[in-house]
């Protein structure tokens, strides 16, 4: 077990660059440890203030033990370093990390109003006003992680967080991949959350950073229906429904919104509306349901 450890050990550890060296040391003895936030598969998430700055973060505690039976040692690290080198006002901060012979913690940035998935199970759909607001601050996230060679994977309701102010944080970087660090910008791995797989990872083809584009397709359709575009009573019919990728958007949704949808969801990825052009697409400049 003690090699085990040694090596989880060295899996979170992060290589130092130039501008990482700086970078202090953090320990639990720097935290005042509040309340749980959460439990996941390998661990806990905590509310918790730096004692000498009155900062409010989020640490997320994760159990050696538990990596190791999950064998995802190496897919931390690889989510530490992505998230780390990622600086956006529209992605989850990831301040710090540091660990024991028993953890792992990240040093999160808190998002006080919890998962946005929670959000729209509550209100059931949003106003196309705000479903636009939202897509906005998404694309430039996503606009930016695509310009930073990384590609998220699993963009869903679930792994967006909401901060004190509103402003949406893309967070959960478990499945992401920089595209900087691997042989070929074309992937092969099935990952993320059948709902918002595209055609391509369905049908085990290579994919790229549309994935990503697919996904926000799907989550614009589900802001404004409340559900996803291919929900059906069984996995095997919404993996028919995404490879051949028929959908039908309710008349109770604009023209505009519509028009965003279909260019978003192309079963060709090379089909698929740019980012920048999503951008500047009318109904999302105006978010309005008469666009």
């Amino acid at each position: 077990m003690e090699d085990n450890k040694t090596d989880v050990s060295k899996a979170v550890k992060v290589e130092e660059t130039s501008a990482e060296s700086t970078v202090r040391k953090w320990s639990l003895k720097n935290f005042d440890i509040g309340r749980p936030l959460g439990r996941g598969r390998y661990g806990h998430l905590y509310l918790a203030r730096v004692k000498e700055r009155h900062v409010i973060v989020a640490l997320k505690v994760l159990f050696k033990s538990q990596l190791i039976k999950a064998g995802v040692e190496i897919q931390l690290r690889r989510e530490i370093e992505i998230q780390f080198k990622l600086k956006h006002p529209n992605i989850l901060r990831l301040h710090g990390y540091f660990h024991d012979d028993l953890r792992v913690v990240l040093i999160l940035e808190y998002a006080s109003k919890g998962e946005l998935y929670a959000m729209l199970r509550e209100e059931q759909k949003f106003s196309e006003e705000r479903s636009a607001n939202y897509m906005r601050q998404l694309v430039s996230a996503v606009s930016y992680m695509h310009s930073q060679s990384v590609i998220h994977r699993d963009i869903k309701p679930e792994n967006i967080l909401v901060d004190s102010r509103g402003l949406l944080k893309l967070a959960d970087f478990g499945w992401a991949v920089d595209l900087s660090n691997v042989a070929s910008s074309r992937r092969r791995t099935v990952c993320g959350t059948l709902d918002y797989l595209p055609p391509e990872m369905i049908c085990h083809g290579s994919h790229d950073e549309k994935v990503d584009i697919w996904a926000l397709g799907v989550l614009l359709y589900e802001f404004l229906v409340g559900d996803p575009p291919f929900f059906a009573p069984s996995q095997k019919a919404t993996m028919r429904l995404i490879s051949a990728c028929e959908f039908t958007i309710p008349d109770t949704v604009s023209d505009g919104a519509k028009d965003v949808i279909s260019k978003l969801l192309k079963k060709d990825p090379t089909e698929r509306m740019l980012l920048d052009e999503l951008m500047i697409h009318p109904w999302m400049i105006s978010g309005s349901e008469t666009t």
